[in-house]
Order: structure tokens, then sequence, then C-alpha cells
């Protein structure tokens, strides 16, 4: 249904200021990600960017130590993504932290509040009689919810990492890097980052205020949410972030992450010594996300503030069941949806630029996993629409996009060009939400078709696999493997090293219903392989190019290692 995607390779110089303990091949692919030094490639806690320069510290800071020093209640709002779930625990660790006694916490269902703070959940929210409402990864876009709270005489700060509006909502501070004139270096934190810095900056004035007898709180001791938030949410890992996660990935692979991460790491099955960003991303951050997807993320923030190992142990097995029911709705929903473009395509001839899809038994909180996949399979911006809730005129959808096209700018244009068309929408250049009425989804494909089609050249629509080349004989082996997994964080704007190559197919045989164990040919050597997702029933060509991963192979452990095919084609 697509064409295959090109494979380049990156160009690098590996020149620069390395240790000579540092691998050769590190070198490289450091080098490949534009960093010339070690301190640039593996940033530590050290060359954290300072506060100064986040717009409204100032302004936010005062407010909480205003509310702290006259026992104000303070409602941390979170919202229901992983990212909003850890920044919404670390925000009540850390006031408690640093001295807050009335700290609690709010969460919109997904199916009852839609997104953020709205009026709905500031009306629900006056039962706990807050006096500073404090967003979380969320907030910018939300004025009319900003507002209902200022009605009731409630102060509100929004920390948020999201692209504002022409306009910002009447709160009282607003911390988000992205905010017009905003002079931090850094535009990639995440939501659960930016609270990170405001705790920062709270801490500091405090400091200055006298108000510790002693030493002032560790605030280094949070992230481990930190860092599960920021991969989770897959902001770039600049150079910032990757100082942030690493700290954050020591802490959990030292067994000093709270008892809720401790837990999920051993309802998902992996090593807590060799964590790695991307066991967050498969396997912590998706059972996080499980509870907000399919009933409430409050169950998911409990887990994360919960201090009992019992408590937390319970709470993670729960998340790790939803995780299981949220995959069989997905692939449901998926195959359902591809069987709807396979109808699409052969009346058409051939996929649109652009993919809206809707199903009125589809799930509100799994649209987003749906359109990701459908995108990552097709190569096209794809919105998944289904109902705020069974049977509404309301739909919900989310966007993902590809590289080229910026999707909330997209969204945007089309509000610019069919006003009331969209009734709300908010995100980032490849990830968005949005909502608008079911009578309005057709004009709405339509127009997004539209705007898809002036945008994206056929280059664009084409899949590029970036590569770091070739590997030479000796490099395939255990170590090079454990160096690979070692030398992160990996992520979004610093990706996993991956290599392509030609090499002899001499055995294959399926795994399972879906999944392809191979052994590979190259310079004399016999490789093993795997490639998930990779059988279709037919034995693969004698001389295949494989784009791959080289990974230590722990289930036969010793100096065992593997490559993971990504893609595979005819040589």
């Amino acid at each position: 249904m697509r064409p295959p995607p090109r494979v380049r390779r990156r160009s690098c110089d590996a020149a620069g200021d390395w240790p000579d303990h540092l691998p050769p091949l590190l070198r490289r692919i450091y080098a490949a990600r534009g960093a010339t030094s070690l301190a640039l490639a593996q940033p530590r806690l050290a060359h954290l960017l300072p506060p100064d320069g986040l717009s409204n510290l100032d302004a936010a800071s005062a407010l909480l130590a205003q509310a702290i020093a006259e026992d104000r209640h303070i409602v941390v709002v979170g919202d229901f993504d992983c990212d909003g779930a850890t920044a919404c625990a670390l925000g009540v660790r850390g006031l408690r932290l640093l001295g807050a006694r009335r700290v609690s916490y709010a969460v919109p269902n997904r199916m009852v509040h839609g997104y953020g703070l709205s009026p709905a959940l500031v009306e629900e929210l006056a039962a706990l009689q807050p006096e500073l409402l404090v967003t979380v990864d969320h907030g910018i876009a939300c004025h009319a919810g900003v507002a209902a709270a200022k009605a009731r005489g409630w102060r509100v700060l929004v920390t948020d990492h999201h692209l504002p509006g022409e306009r910002l909502p009447p709160a009282d501070a607003i911390v988000d890097p992205n905010l017009p004139g905003d002079a931090f270096p850094s535009k990639a934190l995440a939501g659960v980052g930016v609270m990170f810095y405001v705790l920062l900056a709270l801490r500091r004035r405090l400091r200055e205020q006298g108000t510790f007898a002693g030493e002032a709180p560790d605030l280094g001791a949070l992230l481990d949410l930190v860092a599960v938030g920021t991969v989770a949410d897959l902001v770039p890992l600049d150079a910032n972030n990757r100082a942030l996660v690493g700290a954050g990935l020591r802490r959990l692979r030292a067994g000093q992450g709270c008892a809720g991460l401790r837990a999920l790491i051993e309802v998902s099955r992996r090593d807590a010594s060799r964590l790695t960003a991307a066991d967050i991303g498969y396997a912590i951050g998706p059972r996080l996300n499980a509870a907000g997807r399919l009933e409430d993320m409050a169950l998911g923030i409990e887990c994360l503030l919960a201090d009992d190992p019992a408590r937390a142990r319970d709470i993670a097995e729960t998340l790790d069941r939803l995780n299981g029911e949220r995959r069989a709705v997905q692939q449901q929903m998926t195959d359902e949806a591809e069987r709807a473009l396979a109808r699409v395509a052969v009346g058409a001839g051939a996929l649109p630029p652009a993919l809206c899809l809707f199903d009125p038994e589809w799930h509100p909180g799994v649209v987003g996993l749906v359109a990701s996949k459908l995108k990552e399979r097709l190569h096209r911006p794809t919105i998944a629409f289904a109902p705020a809730e069974s049977g509404a005129a309301l739909l919900r959808g989310s966007a993902r996009s590809v590289p080229g096209f910026h999707i909330r700018d997209a969204l945007a244009q089309i509000d610019a060009r069919h006003p009331g068309l969209i009734e709300r929408f908010g995100g980032h250049a490849m990830a968005a939400g949005l909502s608008l009425r079911r009578e309005a989804l057709e004009a709405f494909h339509a127009a997004f078709e539209r705007c898809a089609a002036e945008a994206l050249t056929p280059e664009l629509l084409q899949a590029e696999l970036l590569s770091d080349g070739e590997l030479a004989a000796e490099e395939f082996c255990r170590a090079s493997a454990e160096w690979l997994r070692d030398g992160g964080p990996w992520g979004q704007g610093f990706p996993e090293p991956q290599f392509d190559g030609e090499f002899d197919v001499v055995d294959a045989r399926p795994v399972g219903e879906r999944h392809l164990r191979l052994a590979l040919g190259c310079a004399g050597l016999r490789l093993n392989a795997i490639e998930f997702g990779g059988w279709d029933g037919g034995r693969p060509p004698p001389r295949v190019r494989v784009v791959y991963r080289l990974e230590p192979d722990d289930y036969r452990g010793g100096d065992a290692f593997q490559l993971v095919v990504i893609h595979r084609q005819p040589a």
C-alpha cells in the first residue's frame, strides 16, 4: 500500500574530544548525532540548564511559597497520559517535600470530563475547596476551565509544555517554555520537566527566605518520575532532557525509584539493574497509560504516590492487566481500520495523502495508539476519531503526523479556513488532539486531506530510515551490543543506533504466529536475528538487505547477541 522506505546513512566525523576508553563505535554514533564530546553525548546533572530564562518562574514560585506559608490547600491537576501522571505525582511529592501540608490532586476522566481543566472538572473540584490549582502537562489551552476556577476565587498556576494559541488563559501565572518570548534555551521539556523546574525555583525561593532549618530537600530524589514522563511523552531528548533522563535512570537502576515504579518494573518483567529508556517507552509508560485509556488515571497516580510496596505492587498488577486489555482493544481497532483503508485504496487506486478514520464503536482512549500504528505502517498523517462517550454527538480525535507536516499548524490552518468546524484542538508538530461534532466529520475530512495535499510532496510521503552504516565483522559481538545499550539514553532527537547491510539468509523459521527467527550470513559469520511481526507465511529470498539494531541476547546469556530486524527487503 506504500512504497518501501528509503534507507539513508547518516554522515559523521568522529573527530572530537573523546576519552581514550570510549569505543570507536560509540564515537561514531555520538558524532552522527551532533555530539563532539562525552559531556555533550552523556550530559550529567551538573550540566543541567539553570531555571533562569524560563518565563514567569518568579511569579509561579511566589504563588506556591505564599500558599505554603499560609497553609492554603493546593490541588495539583494532572492529565490522563504518562507525562501528566508523573508530573502530577512529582508535583504532589515535591510540594510535600518542600513543606506544603495541604496538597491533594485531581485528574480528569477521559470519558467524563474530556481533556484538561474543564468547567465540568472545576465544578467537581469545588468539593475539595482548593485555594490554588496547579495544572501539569496541560492548561495552556484551557481557557474556559481556568476562567471558571478564577470565577470561584481560586488562584491558578498553569504549568505546561504544549504550544500556546493566539491568546492565553487568565491564570495567575503560566510557565511554559513555548510561550512567545520565553528565553529558556530548551523547548523540549515534557510537562513533568516543566514541573521539575518550577520545584527548583520554589526551593530556591524558600532557601532565600530561610525556610529550611538545615539542608534544603533533595529534589534529585524525584528524578525517576521525571525520566519516565519525559521518555514516555516522546519529546526530543536534547542534552538537557538527556541529563534529566540519565539521572532518573541511574536512580531506577540502583533500586532508588519510588515504590510504584519499582513495582511496574517488576510486573513488566524488566531487569531494573539494566533498565533503559526503551524499557520505559515500551513497558512502563504503556502500563501507566493504560489506566487513563481504559479506566481512570487516578489509578496510575496512586501507584506513583504509594509508599507501601505491597500497595504499589497491587496497583501495578491491576495496571498490567489493563495494559493487556488495551493491547487487545488496540489490535481489534487497528485491524478494522486497515480493512477500511484497504477498501479505500482499492477504490481510489492509491492511498490519500492523509488518513481520517472513525468508528462509532471505537474507544476514545485508544484512538491515539491506532493513529500512531497506522502512521507508522502507511507513512501518512493520520487522525482516528471515536465518540467522546457512548452514543455522543461529540467526537474526540487523536492525530499523528510524519516529518515535514506540522499537525498542530495544519489544524490551526483548517480552523482559520473553516471557523467553528473544530471545537477544540492542541498539540505539537507530530501529535495533536481535537474534538468536533459528528456532523462536521465529513467536512473536516475533506479539509484535512486538502491541507495535506497542499503540503506533502511525494518525497515526504515516502518513509525514510536513517542508518548508522554497516558494522565491521569484529563489531558483531556482545561487547558492542552492551556499549550500544548502555550508551544512551536514546530517544526522540537522539535515536537509538541502527545499522544496515546485506546478508545471506541461512535459515528462517516462524516464532509464534507473527514473528520470524533468522540466521544471517555475513563475512563468514552466522548471526542470530529476530524480526517481530515479520512472519508472512513465506520464506525470505536468499539474500536480503536489512536495517537492524544490535542487542544483547539476555535470554541465551553469556556472549550471546542478536540483530533485531527493523526493515527487510530483497538485496
